[in-house]
């Protein structure tokens, strides 16, 4: 009827936004990091490679735990035995610790030197335990150092690492020139290209005078005490001018990723 008050009911109120808890993952939120030194044959430089990652972390003050998979020259053990815990990898409950390691203390890093011949049990206890599925919702990043020498083997064996693990790893190709200079045969194979379409970074460790590694190594000496002539290192001025030197080409690599 013309003239009659109409009343305009209400607007509904907007229903409140359920809140949603975001699952942490390797897209949103890192809260840890697990570093797998390995390249799995014998001498091309993994322990050397643990060490220097091991001094670069005291040095910067990052939080950190090694773990040493070598039963009888265990690296990480002799060099850096505040920081080390040894870790059996044909034990589950063993290789568990590393994931538990980085789960209690968000922020700590995770050291692991892996030895030769370590692979094919590390591969069986992440696909058993869903390793990389556990990190990844629980925002722990597993980055994976290849160290590599200037051989055909090296080269083959970082195909079957990506071939395995595809984009659920972090690559870092270590080229380790302590074991050869000419990688030649790494360019010509297509398999760093494709590391790096993967997401990998790759860092070069350049060639250390042999006499101040065996002066190093025979004083059973971390590279701090080398370069500062503590503990006996031994070391002559120039020969610790020359490692602070590698050290920092050494360091500038490893912080170029992220560590």
């Amino acid at each position: 009827m013309a003239g009659q008050n109409r009343t305009i009911p209400p607007e509904p109120e907007p229903e409140p936004e359920t809140a949603t808890m975001e699952v942490p993952t390797l897209e949103n939120q890192t809260l840890s990091h697990i570093h797998l030194v390995g390249g799995e044959k014998g001498g091309v430089g993994k322990s050397m490679l643990s060490r220097l990652i091991a001094q670069y972390m005291i040095d910067h003050q990052i939080p950190f735990l090694g773990f040493d998979t070598d039963r009888s020259h265990g690296s990480l053990l002799r060099f850096y035995a505040d920081y080390a815990s040894p870790v059996l990898v044909d034990r589950y409950e063993a290789l568990d610790k590393i994931v538990e390691a980085a789960v209690e203390q968000p922020g700590r890093r995770v050291l692991v030197d892996l030895a030769a011949q370590t692979h094919d049990p590390l591969v069986l206890w992440m696909d058993e335990s869903g390793v990389l599925d556990m990190a990844d919702v629980s925002g722990i990043a597993v980055h994976y150092w290849h160290v590599m020498d200037s051989g055909r083997d090296s080269v083959d064996l970082l195909k079957r690492l990506l071939d395995r693990f595809g984009q659920r790893l972090r690559y870092v190709i270590v080229r380790n020139h302590l074991r050869g200079d000419d990688f030649g045969m790494l360019e010509r194979s297509g398999e760093l290209e494709r590391a790096v379409e993967l997401g990998a970074r790759v860092v070069d460790i350049k060639r250390l005078h042999d006499t101040v590694v065996q002066k190093i190594d025979a004083r059973n000496a971390s590279f701090w005490s080398a370069k500062n002539n503590a503990d006996g290192a031994a070391l002559g001025l120039m020969e610790r001018q020359r490692l602070r030197l590698w050290l920092n080409n050494a360091y500038a690599g490893i912080a170029s990723t992220g560590v």
